[in-house]
């Protein structure tokens, strides 16, 4: 039986305790938010002990795996000192809110030899991961372009802040998933339309290496929730659509996975059939939570690492920094 705890009691970590006390062999021994009453009625309704000081928590439970569900800027001091208490640790994206403090997590972490795993639950998404394995089969041919849309309302309880930090890390670690390249420079658009102190919007374009394409579109300001992904290349598109865990592929009828033949110019490529794959629907954070405590009663390394979430989180800042600079940011 491993003891976990939780470290914030928002709605994500409430879904945090909610899955671990359905996991077997998890016990949860303990939750932690300065928000008394909102901490007790998460204790109470899954029988477990509140906190209203994580230090206190980690003392006297002695919890061996944590997941962390504080605010961004919250999350190296709460990651280093539960790590410091012997705790394995699952930090929600993005792993911190600077390089440098996801660093010290990071190194922290290596030098107790304790796990640190990133929450980027999209890998976890069943139409994702079979994405995934469609395009390691060749099935799409080469890569094009891959497109990546994540719209909503605002979220009032994001203050700390913007949608590029809280949003971008998600799509830029799928295309890098994805594609197993990492990006070679980016450049961004963001604007802050209702947000108080952060932008609220981003367009950004990405290139990979073998002229792969990226675009990413992100904001806080559609009334309804889009999460889209697309995958272009030579035998056609895949498309996911993140909310209902559904893939698609559009077939383009006349490339034959070969767009690049001397025959290109005359065939083009044309509409073929259109497939919606079977898949059996999961959640994810019920996949990412296992993952994470799999790893370590197998004291194999987690699927998702601090590394990745560091790598995500850099690549979220050259987009502020080029929709900052109107610049073309290498990276």
């Amino acid at each position: 039986m491993i003891k976990v705890a939780v470290i914030g009691t928002g709605s994500m970590g409430v879904n945090h305790v909610r899955v671990y006390s359905e996991l077997a062999d998890v016990q949860v021994v303990g939750v932690a938010d300065t928000d008394k009453a909102r901490v007790e009625s998460v204790a109470g309704k899954y029988n477990t002990h509140p906190y209203s000081d994580y230090r206190e928590l980690l003392q006297k439970e002695k919890p061996e795996a944590v997941s962390i569900t504080l605010p961004t800027s919250l999350h190296e001091q709460a990651a280093t000192i539960a790590l410091q208490a012997g705790a394995h640790v699952l930090v929600e994206k993005p792993i911190a809110a600077t390089l440098e403090e996801g660093q010290r997590i990071i190194q922290v972490a290596r030098q107790l030899k304790r796990q640190l795993m990133v929450g980027h639950i999209i890998r976890f998404n069943p139409a994702i991961r079979a994405l995934k394995d469609k395009l390691q089969a060749g099935e799409l041919g080469r890569i094009i372009q891959i497109f990546c849309r994540r719209a909503g309302p605002f979220p009032a309880r994001i203050r700390d802040v913007g949608v590029v930090v809280d949003l971008a890390p998600h799509d830029v670690d799928i295309m890098r998933f994805l594609t197993g390249l990492e990006p070679e420079r980016v450049f961004a658009e963001t604007e802050q339309h209702i947000h108080t102190d952060h932008e609220d919007l981003l367009f950004a374009l990405l290139r990979f290496p073998h002229g792969i394409t990226g675009a990413l579109e992100i904001n806080w300001l559609t009334p309804t929730k889009v999460r889209e992904v697309l995958v272009l290349g030579e035998r056609g598109l895949f498309r996911v659509d993140d909310l209902v865990q559904d893939l698609y592929f559009y077939e383009n009828s006349q490339a034959n996975g070969d767009l690049y033949s001397p025959l290109k110019h005359i065939k083009g490529v044309s509409e073929g059939s259109m497939t919606r794959f079977a898949l059996q629907r999961i959640e994810p954070l019920r996949a990412e939570l296992e993952a994470f405590i799999q790893a370590i009663q197998s004291e194999k390394p987690v699927p998702i690492s601090g590394e990745d979430g560091l790598q995500a989180l850099r690549l979220a800042l050259a987009l502020m920094e080029s929709g900052r600079t109107h610049q073309v940011v290498e990276v």
